[in-house]
């Protein structure tokens, strides 16, 4: 009996991997085995520093939107800001504002000065 040549389909699944793996170093790149663990190991961690990414940027722009919002005012935090950002019905995102923060002060300034003014007002009645 003749000897039956198998095809072509996991010779092209290995190849797809080559090309994935293919910045890899040393065996990562070389071998079957381990370029298949390694692939998983990569698309794993982009998954999950996807999120991350996401995570790490808000906390950015929360700690630069305290750090000008506490030298503009000695008594005031972050957190009010935003309380009081809420209660004006303002919609400005935090990405906008750290931008705010860093390339404008003095506008990061007249707005927490307009929040406070108006807060100001609500506690004491006049609006």
């Amino acid at each position: 009996m003749t000897r039956i040549r198998r095809g072509y389909i996991a010779r092209r699944r290995r190849t797809k991997m080559r090309l994935f793996s293919s910045t890899f170093r040393g065996a990562h790149s070389r071998l079957t085995r381990t370029m298949t663990q390694q692939k998983t190991r990569a698309l794993g961690s982009a998954h999950r520093d996807r999120s991350r990414k996401k995570r790490n940027f808000r906390r950015l722009w929360i700690t630069r939107i305290n750090a000008v919002i506490r030298e503009i005012k000695v008594f005031y935090s972050y957190s009010l800001f935003i309380h009081n950002l809420r209660k004006k019905h303002l919609l400005l995102n935090r990405k906008i504002l750290a931008q705010i923060a860093i390339s404008n002060r003095n506008c990061l300034s007249m707005i927490s000065n307009e929040i406070i003014y108006f807060s100001g007002l609500i506690l004491q009645g006049r609006v």
